[in-house]
């Protein structure tokens, strides 16, 4: 990875595990292959986050999904560059076939469990790693920069490594006791160090603006990347104003983001919608008001079949849906979760396929057959 972070579509990929919470490893590859798509699916591919449930998995699996994508990357990698059509003096070559980045989340438990899994990406050649400061249980917060500064740095150094480290912001997984999000003033110390090359977040805008500021402190535009954890921003994040309350609304956003836009967007759903939500990202950047508008209702509507009513409440089970959506289309053999997170009922099952299905034909009649998504 060069000194420029990668711009566009961030897929946090699902992990494909057996009944004992372990990685079948020729299924994970398939799921690799399928987020590619052929190079109009993932920019980047997350491994081992929380959409691959990395906290619910034992050390040794996040590991083994480690390896399995460093290996599997780097296979497609080679096929895109042996498919990348030729080109002469005079053009330039095509974007169709881009090279795609393995980016893993190095997370764990405890800071012993983060430099192993560190030391192993350092070794394995990832793209980048992708560290959650907050979800780590015997680290205090007010020990994070002191950690970094240190232990982190010290393994880099040690490997002469010049791998980026992405910082990773996430409510649903901090630890007991952690505030939900990394305070501003941790940002600011953290992006001071040159290998921190950007922060993943699910949060507000207001959040991500607070971050751009802090990094700016120390780093020049371009050189800290935010990346939007919580994917549906994006169609009005990057939406383009017209009336006079929209160019007060745009400038009320440039503000909070202290004018600093986020370069890629990282969606779970995009899982088993890659092509969709890669030409999501292309129109919602290019300011395309109309393809915008139609490919959020596609987004949206994937979001809302994902939740179901238990209890009188209503309760949202996207991991297991997006998991049992690529049994459906054949992506994938097995729809397993891991032990902690929330499963389908045999009911929710059945009206999910449904719901699916019909979507899936609302997305026939809606969008260009070449970014319909298609079982590799």
């Amino acid at each position: 990875m060069n000194d420029t972070p990668k711009t566009g579509l961030n897929v946090p990929a699902v992990t494909v595990v057996d009944g004992c919470g372990r990685v079948i490893a020729d299924e994970q590859r398939k799921v690799f292959r399928h987020l590619v798509q052929n190079g109009r699916g993932a920019d980047m591919i997350f491994g081992v986050g929380t959409t691959g449930e990395w906290n619910r998995l034992a050390n040794v699996e996040r590991q083994r999904v480690m390896e399995i994508q460093v290996d599997e990357v780097r296979r497609i990698n080679a096929n895109l560059a042996d498919h990348r059509p030729p080109t002469t003096d005079h053009q330039l070559p095509t974007t169709d076939h881009q090279f795609v980045e393995a980016w893993v989340g190095v997370n764990g438990k405890t800071r012993k469990e983060i430099l192993d899994n560190l030391d192993l990406a350092i070794r394995l050649g990832v793209d980048a790693a992708v560290i959650a400061p907050l979800a780590i249980e015997d680290l205090p917060e007010f020990e994070i920069v002191r950690f970094f500064q240190r232990d982190i740095t010290d393994l880099l150094e040690a490997a002469n490594s010049a791998m980026p480290v992405f910082l990773y912001d996430n409510a649903d997984i901090a630890a007991a006791g952690q505030p939900p999000h990394i305070r501003t003033q941790i940002v600011k110390h953290l992006s001071r160090l040159p290998w921190v090359h950007g922060l993943k977040v699910s949060a507000t805008r207001r959040v991500l603006g607070n971050y751009t500021k802090a990094a700016l402190h120390y780093k020049q535009p371009g050189e800290f990347a935010i990346y939007v954890g919580n994917a549906m921003l994006i169609f009005d994040l990057y939406r383009p104003s017209h009336s006079l309350w929209d160019r007060f609304r745009e400038g009320w956003r440039d503000y909070l983001l202290n004018d600093a836009v986020p370069v890629g967007v990282v969606s779970g759903p995009a899982n088993c919608m890659p092509r969709e939500w890669q030409k999501a990202w292309r129109v919602c950047w290019a300011g395309d008001e109309e393809l915008t508008d139609v490919y959020q209702k596609i987004c949206e509507d994937f979001e809302t079949i994902c939740g179901f009513e238990e209890n009188g409440q209503r309760v949202k089970k996207t991991i297991a849906c997006v998991k049992y959506a690529m049994e459906i289309d054949g992506a994938i053999a097995s729809s397993e979760v891991c032990a902690g997170t929330k499963a389908l009922t045999a009911d929710q099952r059945t009206i999910f396929k449904d719901r699916y299905l019909a979507l899936r034909e609302q997305v026939k009649r809606s969008i260009d057959p070449l970014w319909q998504t298609t079982c590799q």
